[in-house]
């Protein structure tokens, strides 16, 4: 309604569209950084302060859900019509092998993610790493925390921090250089965690230039909270050893969860090589 109302001003008072398009598609990454920021404020709030309880965690996922459907109506809808080379980029769903095979590759990433970070965070001071323990009662509340950070938060981060900010862009140099001021913007938006949203945020950015569909980010980003959950269910039951740090966060696994999460990354390469055998397309 919004967008129709605009038009109509435009309309009106003659406004040249196209002059219009020049001035705001510079601006875009911005404007999309301020909307993704305000609408996850809005999720949050229900979350606010020190009385938290699942019917408090099920309407920040349902704020989350509408936010959802409305940024999908943006990027599918209004944003085209501004921005004619949002129309390279797909919303639509891949094949389950890819989406299998990119979640299969996502606990690999998570992995290497950690130890780059602490690479990197070594190079200047020292960092303090201790065991991770978990109580029962931390478990449960990650357990419900991760039905909005594996299902809801991935979608909604990606269609504003990638698909709404990369997409008015044309040439693949711009389309770089917006992911990386994106990719800043997200690690401040994760504050403690700023070098490891950093590198994921330029990882699903240039995975997302690169397949021009949105999903193929989308579940390499619910994988990695996916696989978080997971080793948090690991180090409750006492089947590993691993380490974090809690400024940056950084989580160190152990000998077996790398192993692991290469065999499931090649297992995920190899399925998503053989589906695009099959299909005549190239990965």
């Amino acid at each position: 309604m919004i967008y129709f109302a605009f038009r109509s001003l435009i309309r009106i008072f003659a406004v040249d569209m196209k002059k219009i398009t020049n001035i705001l598609k510079p601006l875009m990454p911005i404007l999309a950084a301020a909307y993704g920021f305000g609408l996850i404020y809005v999720t949050a709030l229900p979350l606010d302060g020190d009385n938290k309880n699942f019917a408090n965690d099920l309407l920040s996922c349902l704020i989350t859900l509408v936010c959802i459907i409305l940024t999908f109506f943006l990027v599918k809808r209004v944003e085209p019509k501004w921005f004619t080379s949002a129309s390279q980029f797909s919303l639509k769903v891949p094949k389950w092998p890819i989406i299998i095979g990119l979640l299969m590759i996502a606990p690999l990433w998570l992995v290497a993610e950690g130890y780059l970070v602490y690479g990197l965070t070594s190079l200047f001071h020292t960092v303090q790493l201790e065991t991770v323990t978990y109580t029962t009662s931390e478990l449960r509340e990650d357990l419900i925390a991760s039905i909005h950070a594996v299902l809801l938060a991935p979608v909604l981060e990606e269609l504003c921090f990638r698909q709404m900010a990369i997409s008015p862009f044309r040439r693949r140099g711009a389309q770089v250089a917006v992911c990386v001021v994106m990719a800043v913007l997200f690690g401040m938006l994760h504050v403690r965690n700023f070098p490891g949203a950093f590198l994921a945020a330029m990882a699903y950015g240039l995975v997302f230039i690169w397949s021009r569909n949105i999903w193929y980010g989308v579940a390499l980003h619910a994988g990695h909270n996916l696989t978080a959950t997971l080793l948090a269910i690991y180090c409750w039951l006492g089947l590993g050893d691993m380490q974090m740090a809690k400024i940056p966060v950084i989580f160190l696994t152990d000998a077996p969860v790398i192993v692991g999460s290469i065999v499931l990354a090649i297992g995920g390469v190899l399925l998503m090589q053989r589906y695009f055998t099959a299909s005549g397309r190239r990965m």
